[in-house]
């Protein structure tokens, strides 16, 4: 269906309009406090936010994507995925509304106006994803709050519509119809767009062909963090409107956010994942060690799969250091040199230091560390049909381990650092916001 789908005139004026509204974003406390005790009421207010708040976020991406430099845009699968965006813009748009009688829409209203969320604070990552000196940032911002007379198209503010007691309140079944319909058509949206990351790399390797270019520009970078950002905010959104409205209630779970992350579980199944995934590609009976030192009780509210993807991604990248450094044929695991985990707790963050022995990177290539499709392995591609939703398969290979990490550490409030001794090893730093206060930062 998708594949024949095109964007017509009047859906595009649409989409000018909507992209001409700023995004708004969320912290992890404010999803957390709103979703504590859901009820039909406030699943409908959800509905409602995201009604508004993901045509606003897609438009933005879609015009992007049909204004990328260099010809990018041209390219097949670029052209594919402008057309997923804009047909989940186009299927939320015509979404009927709920209709309510009159004194429901009044108890809606009059239970959210003296109740509010607390607000939340500016991302410290939203100034690296905005580079206000490349074309792309005066395309999608100089004129992205802007009508087609220049005046600035405001919105209410997050913290003032996406929270309603309203547990009170004998709800219609036709409340449930509709919360259950709008969940249904966003798990649809969700699954259109789970080929996402692959189809942008595999467009970005149809340019790099067409172009015989070896790396890509920094605008392209540039343009490709908020790209990736974006999609991460508008799955987590998603993930947790539907967790919602569909998983039974758990006394440590809001939604996919686990108010009591255990570090020491999370970074232990990481672990193993990544060393299973070492021995297979290199046919070990055991990969290298790799010690844990993390105080087994340290929780704290954040999205499991976030958390495990990052430290998932940079284990393999330890393991196969060490590997490549010393062997894949030694006969004992103890002749390895055993990669080190150190988690510790600070006031602000939560920090996880990563440290290998793997003979480091040399120091003109860490610039190129960050940047998509850089990669030290050779003679790998993606193939036409590879329907993954993420890179999470091979040991290497397509360069997104890295950078993708840094824009899931990065998504509410922490980063990622890598420092490296060339003919020793490499430490990398996960910095991981314990305050839950950050707003997504939404370039």
């Amino acid at each position: 269906m998708s594949a024949a789908f095109r964007i017509s005139p009047a859906l595009w004026e649409k989409i000018h309009h909507f992209a001409g509204f700023p995004q708004t974003g969320v912290s992890l406390q404010q999803m957390v406090l709103f979703g504590q005790h859901p009820s039909q009421g406030t699943l409908l207010k959800a509905s409602q936010f995201l009604s508004e708040e993901l045509p606003v976020r897609l438009a933005h991406r879609v015009k992007e994507l049909d204004q990328l430099p260099h010809n990018l845009s041209d390219m097949p699968s670029i052209r594919k995925v402008k057309n997923w965006y804009a047909q989940s813009f186009e299927e939320l748009i015509s979404f009927p509304p709920v209709q309510l009688p009159q004194h429901l829409r009044q108890q809606l209203s009059a239970s959210s106006q003296n109740i509010f969320l607390p607000e939340s604070t500016p991302n410290p990552s939203l100034a690296a994803l905005q580079d206000h000196d490349h074309p792309l940032f005066n395309l999608s911002h100089n004129k992205s709050n802007a009508n087609g007379i220049g005046n600035v198209k405001l919105r209410v503010p997050l913290e003032r519509r996406y929270y309603a007691k309203s547990s009170s309140i004998d709800w219609p079944p036709s409340v449930l119809d509709y919360n259950a319909r709008f969940t249904r058509m966003l798990e649809a949206i969700k699954r259109r767009h789970d080929p996402t990351v692959t189809t942008v790399a595999q467009g970005v390797l149809e340019w790099k062909r067409s172009q015989n270019a070896k790396n890509i520009g920094l605008d392209m970078q540039a343009w490709l963090d908020r790209f990736y950002m974006s999609r991460i905010g508008i799955r987590f959104l998603i993930g947790q409107h539907v967790a919602l409205n569909t998983q039974q209630p758990h006394k440590d779970y809001v939604g996919i956010i686990c108010t009591k992350a255990n570090v020491h579980d999370i970074v232990q199944e990481a672990i193993e994942n990544a060393r299973f995934v070492c021995e297979e590609h290199y046919a070990m009976f055991k990969g290298p060690p790799v010690q844990l030192i993390c105080p087994p009780n340290l929780i704290f509210p954040y999205v499991p799969g976030h958390l495990s993807h990052i430290c998932f991604e940079l284990l393999k990248n330890s393991l196969r250091a060490v590997v490549d450094r010393f062997g894949h044929d030694a006969q004992d695991e103890t002749q390895y040199p055993p990669i080190k985990v150190i988690v510790v707790e600070g006031k602000e963050d939560i920090t996880i230091k990563i440290t290998d022995e793997g003979g480091g990177i040399p120091r003109s290539a860490i610039p190129l560390i960050w940047t998509y499709m850089y990669t030290t392995m050779t003679g790998q591609s993606i193939d036409q049909d590879f329907q993954a939703s993420d890179f999470q398969a091979p040991m290497a290979g397509f360069g997104y381990g890295l950078p993708l990490s840094r824009l899931y550490a990065r998504y509410f409030g922490g980063d990622l650092r890598l420092i490296s001794m060339e003919g020793y090893g490499t430490d990398v730093y996960i910095h991981l916001n314990r305050l839950s206060s950050s707003r997504e930062p939404l370039p």
